[in-house]
């Protein structure tokens, strides 16, 4: 019963937006539609609990035994009291007075900041794999080298001054092969994700499981 009640629930959950999808119907909407939306906040809101906890012990566990990096745990654990402090028990916006409050000082000029630095970082690491993937040794490197600078130098005024013809040359790359590209690697995800969903639907993987 550990079993099959849970692989019973999970193909009558994923069968029921389907039909609903399928046969319209006010009814239907409203119970196979919103209730399960609704039934799904609730259990994402208990996931996201069960989340906080793990986070807690696994930092506690490694600021204990004083492991590698354990400094980071403190600084998680201490910033993750102030915040959810700071949002259990105040208030957010801003005040009559136009000061902010402290859930949203820290939001806005400690953590906004932060990622940012993040994801300009980030540009260090793609210009770092650019370079591994443009160095030319056959030719599709030699095509993803010369589409990539034409589309650089078409985004940059300089690549006006090359030529006139660049930008627009960018702008159709960028229009028709690019965007031909995408959609294909889109249809491929997207019926690979149909296929997950129907084995899933049926029985067949179940991961809600685990391992067990």
């Amino acid at each position: 019963m550990k079993r099959q009640v849970p692989i019973m629930l999970a193909i009558t959950a994923s069968f029921l937006p389907v039909i609903a999808f399928f046969f319209p119907n006010a009814w239907i909407n409203e119970w196979f539609n919103r209730k399960l939306d609704e039934w799904m906040v609730i259990i994402a809101s208990f996931a996201f609990l069960l989340g906080i906890v793990s986070m807690v012990q696994v930092n506690l566990h490694k600021v204990r035994r004083r492991q590698k990096g354990w400094i980071f745990s403190v600084i998680i654990l201490v910033s993750f009291a102030i915040m959810a402090s700071c949002g259990l028990f105040g208030a957010q916006g801003e005040r009559e007075n136009g000061t902010l409050y402290p859930f949203t000082w820290i939001f806005q000029f400690i953590y906004a900041p932060m990622q940012a630095t993040m994801f300009s970082l980030l540009a260090f690491y793609v210009a770092s794999a650019s370079y591994r993937a443009f160095r030319v040794k056959n030719m599709e490197a030699s095509l993803l080298l010369i589409g990539a600078l034409i589309i650089m130098f078409g985004r940059i005024p300089f690549g006006a001054l090359i030529h006139p013809v660049v930008p627009d040359l960018a702008e159709w790359i960028m229009r028709f092969p690019n965007a031909a590209a995408q959609r294909g690697i889109i249809i491929g995800a997207a019926l690979g994700a149909a296929s997950m969903s129907i084995r899933v639907m049926v029985g067949i993987e179940r991961p809600y499981l685990g391992k067990s």
